[in-house]
């Protein structure tokens, strides 16, 4: 009988185990985590923080008892795992003042990523925030709620949502971002441009292209200094970006990756004989480059964890092709979304492009409702291969839109294959002549 023991129980974790049970009803699984949660979705926290999700607990999936019962996996909550014996095929457990050794047969390390915390002068005064796990959730409230000015340092994902939630929470709320954009890992300057506009008119005091160089504060933070100026806050929220959280990795002896996260095959398997790694704290390959890339996601995380644990009872049974960044946030009613190359991550990697933004609706002109969309496709000059996508508009549809060019890009379509491409038309879902297509229409530049 084989005994896997999977290291973290967020989204690759829980997967990895819950993968490795079904494909070996015999093997042994241990899942470990070092919080109380399991199955959470940390991307839930500004909702939770918000009032929008009542309770932080609602952002598990199942509840580590549940887990237990309904798969057979034994569960270890609250606890943390301090090393790892690669050779004697040993994990190291601390809970409470007690520590524990756990042998293994398959170990599949799925530590996720931890918040990036920049070397700033005065980092370390309380009021700054970070966020990482949904237990956290009741701490961070209770900060933001005695606060009445909050600056958000960092213009991503976390950074936009978290915005909207302390305007609904009634706080003034300064973005600082130290490029001149919002969103500058996800969007081309365009594409952002529309959405810092409607980020300023609901209210964010957005501060680009400035670069924060210190707090201050006796004990507390109180002011955010940057290159062009001092600001009075009360609580601060770091979001920086996160990185992968790859210490246990580094323990058991795998080699991490140019990008700073584990490296491993598509089988998810490190470079130490029986162990893998899977989610945030793994490298990913490009679909459409080859390169290999750091994209922590959630659907990514919990692919890779049904491949690890799937290998780990079965051996290279299944394999995880790679990524192309497809991705999804809103601001208020504002939804955003992406997939593949921006125009300048494809200048950057020497691809010569061509693009188009245009300017569509989301229902035939004569429906009610009908919302703006603005849909922007970058190609390959040469071949017309699609290379990635943005897409801005006032309506869910458009996370719809992001995964057809999804497909598109992964599948390797041209402008012409995305042009007559079969999406489906009724006035209420789409005019006739799709956003897609139209976009893939001006890209074409007369030849469609």
């Amino acid at each position: 009988m084989v005994r896997v023991v999977v290291v973290g129980g967020g989204a690759a974790g829980a997967s990895a185990a819950a993968r490795a049970r079904r494909l070996d009803p015999s093997a042994e699984v241990l899942l470990i985590e070092r919080g109380s949660m399991i199955t959470h979705a940390p991307c839930g926290m500004p909702y939770a923080i918000g009032g929008i999700v009542k309770s932080h607990e609602e952002l598990m999936t199942y509840t580590p008892e549940e887990f237990e019962k309904e798969r057979n996996i034994k569960v270890m909550i609250n606890t943390e795992v301090v090393d790892v014996d690669a050779d004697k095929k040993v994990v190291v457990v601390k809970k409470g003042g007690s520590e524990e050794k756990i042998p293994w047969d398959k170990l599949v390390i799925a530590t996720g990523a931890k918040p990036l915390v920049p070397r700033i002068p005065g980092v370390e005064l309380k009021g700054i925030l970070t966020m990482r796990h949904p237990d956290e959730v009741p701490h961070l409230k209770g900060h933001i709620d005695k606060a009445k000015t909050v600056a958000i340092v960092g213009g991503g994902y976390i950074g936009v949502e978290m915005a909207e939630v302390l305007l609904e929470l009634g706080k003034r709320v300064l973005l600082f971002e130290m490029f001149d954009q919002v969103l500058p890992a996800a969007l081309d300057p365009d594409v952002a441009g529309i959405v810092a506009e409607e980020m300023k008119t609901r209210g964010v005091e957005l501060h680009l292209g400035e670069k924060v160089v210190e707090f201050r504060g006796v004990e507390h933070v109180n002011k955010v200094v940057t290159e062009k100026g001092e600001y009075q806050v009360d609580e601060v929220i770091l979001a920086v970006g996160v990185r992968p959280d790859v210490d246990l990795a580094v323990r058991a002896g795998a080699k991490l990756g140019e990008t700073g996260a584990v490296y491993v095959n598509e089988y998810m398997e490190t470079t130490v004989p029986d162990v893998y790694a899977a989610g945030d704290v793994a490298e990913k390959v490009h679909r459409v480059t080859g390169r290999r890339v750091w994209i922590p996601l959630a659907p990514t995380a919990n692919k890779e964890g049904q491949v690890a644990g799937g290998n780990a009872v079965r051996n290279r049974i299944l394999k995880f092709p790679g990524v192309v960044g497809t991705a999804v946030t809103k601001f208020y009613n504002l939804y955003i979304a992406r997939t593949g190359l921006s125009e300048k991550d494809a200048a950057q990697l020497g691809f010569k492009t061509q693009s188009a933004l245009i300017k569509a609706r989301t229902k035939a002109h004569y429906m009610p409702g009908a919302e703006t969309v603005h849909v922007k496709l970058i190609a390959e000059e040469s071949t017309g291969r699609i290379l990635g996508g943005q897409i801005v508009g006032k309506s869910p549809v458009v996370a719809s839109y992001a995964d057809i060019l999804a497909v598109a890009v992964q599948s390797g379509y041209t402008v012409s294959d995305l042009f007559f491409s079969d999406i489906g038309y009724m006035p209420d879902t789409a005019p006739v002549w799709h956003p897609l297509i139209v976009a893939a229409r001006v890209l074409s530049r007369g030849k469609l």
